[in-house]
């Protein structure tokens, strides 16, 4: 997976905008306003941020060297990951992991909203 499949996958996803809140190179995306993933754009090779499960999250990092703690993120619920490293089916997984768990955390109205989407 390169930065534009990545891009295409994560806007797929319903309720999904795409900003540059920190500067002109870090491109996340929120769901509903929440984030669940970043990247940033010079960064070479090519690294995201997802969130992840505290425990799955370390469970990544020892099973896959493409997967590292959170660059300048809480290093418990984010994951650093070198998508050139992984396979893509993973890190659509990891993707979709993300974007579930900062779902779960809506409120009912959040959540009819997305629905309503």
């Amino acid at each position: 997976m390169n930065v534009e499949e990545f891009r295409e996958y994560c806007l797929s996803k319903k309720g999904v905008t795409e900003e540059f809140p920190f500067d002109e190179t870090t491109l996340v995306f929120k769901v509903m306003g929440k984030m669940f993933a970043l990247c940033g754009l010079e960064r070479i090779p090519c690294q995201i941020n997802l969130k992840c499960d505290p425990e799955r999250a370390v469970e990544l990092r020892e099973t896959h060297d493409g997967i590292i703690e959170g660059w300048h993120m809480s290093k418990v619920h984010w994951n650093t990951l070198f998508i050139e490293r992984l396979p893509p089916k993973l890190t659509k997984e990891l993707i979709d992991h993300s974007y579930d768990l900062v779902v779960s955390k809506f409120t009912k109205k959040l959540k009819s909203e997305l629905d309503a989407l």
